[in-house]
């Protein structure tokens, strides 16, 4: 081979290794710009959802618009959207205020050791109970504008309460000792009455309640969930003093077992309590 060959070849081999390292330079060069874009649209899709996920989690949630919404009142209620609850003879001359709240774990105590006195009193005529339903268990401070940072089952509980209301005075008595029990109140880390399905459940127990399609219909459609709302903003804003419950108030005093304001867990001290202020 002449020397001009093998210097033409040498040449030809160099510029074809040339346009070999050109075309991967290339290449290089649109990947790095594939990769570059693709990283921007997972960057911006990721921002997208957490940001679509933070205006998610700020929205007025459904019961932040039953606030606004119209309330529809219970049968046997007065007063201002239907949140005066008084049960008892018309012929009782004074009337006991008791404040609760559904999930509030020693309002089930109280009526699981209590309630059967304070069922018999009514009856008898001792005194007519005014029932006042707060729902800061849930998390919930009307006044100040919050609701539901710790659940919503005191309030869908209130609201089934108010649907057994609309049923009688006596299927609400004894539909709140059911959800007082024993056997179906939850713990209050377990927001078990946010679904309406157990609230249900506790109903079927009720004679006047089971399989009630009346009441089912406004359990699940949420018929008196403003109701709840605004019974609970009766509670926020009442003139008693009272913070928590079980609170009882009559001729505008707190009945308490002590200087600490512990209210009455026991039939005595319900009874000692109420046959005072009875007297007073």
């Amino acid at each position: 081979m002449s020397k001009r060959n093998s210097q033409s070849a040498k040449n030809a081999a160099r510029e074809r290794l040339r346009v070999e390292r050109e075309k991967q330079a290339r290449r290089a060069k649109v990947k790095r710009q594939v990769i570059v874009a693709c990283s921007v649209v997972a960057v911006l899709a990721a921002a997208g959802g957490i940001g679509y996920a933070v205006v998610q989690a700020n929205k007025p949630g459904y019961w932040e618009d039953e606030k606004s919404a119209k309330v529809v009142a219970p049968a046997n209620t007065t007063g201002t959207d239907g949140t005066t609850v008084v049960i008892g003879k018309s012929t009782a001359k004074k009337t006991l205020k008791v404040y609760e709240d559904p999930r509030c774990p020693i309002c089930a105590q109280f009526e699981q050791t209590v309630g059967s006195t304070v069922k018999k009193d009514i009856d008898d005529g001792k005194f007519k109970i005014q029932y006042i339903g707060g729902t800061f268990i849930d998390g919930d401070s009307l006044g100040k504008g919050k609701i539901g940072t710790n659940g919503e089952g005191s309030k869908n509980a209130m609201s089934a309460m108010g649907a057994a209301l609309n049923v009688s005075p006596e299927a609400f008595l004894e539909y709140k000792t059911a959800l007082y029990s024993t056997k179906w109140h939850p713990e209050e880390t377990d927001d078990k009455f946010k679904n309406d399905s157990y609230l249900i459940q506790v109903a079927n127990t009720v004679p006047a309640l089971k399989n009630n399609k009346t009441f089912q219909d406004a359990v699940k459609s949420g018929k008196y969930d403003a109701w709840a709302l605004a019974m609970s903003k009766t509670f926020d804003t009442n003139k008693d003093g009272v913070t928590g419950t079980p609170s009882f108030v009559m001729n505008g005093k707190m009945l308490t077992t002590d200087s600490n304001g512990n209210p009455p867990m026991t039939v005595a001290d319900f009874t000692s309590l109420v046959d005072a202020a009875l007297k007073a």
